[in-house]
């Protein structure tokens, strides 16, 4: 009786051991497929978020290019009505450099 109870414990333990791999090895698999799947999930959120940035960036830069472009242009009407208002400077004549004289 007691080689019965011994083989019953050798079968058990051989079961346990090759459900344990199997386990491991499905496990592996499993926390393999979990982990591709988590990576997927984690860079297409990145891109997600990175590509809505970029938008408001470039929203933020084209409303910004839009005022500057007003600035200047404001500036240059502004200083043309300048340039109309000041009196230009009288260059002093001088006779000696029409005679050829210096």
């Amino acid at each position: 009786m007691p080689s019965f109870s011994r083989s019953k414990k050798m079968n058990s333990s051989v079961f346990i051991s090759c459900s344990l791999d199997q386990f491991s090895v499905s496990y592996t698999r499993k926390m393999a497929l979990t982990n591709l799947i988590l990576t997927i999930v984690g860079v297409t959120a990145c891109v997600m978020v990175l590509r809505s940035d970029v938008k408001h960036s470039a929203t933020i830069f084209r409303r910004n290019i839009k005022h500057v472009r007003n600035w200047l242009e404001e500036e240059s009407s502004a200083a043309a009505k300048e340039m109309e208002k000041a009196k230009p400077k009288e260059i002093p004549k001088n006779d000696s450099l029409k005679d050829g004289k210096e």
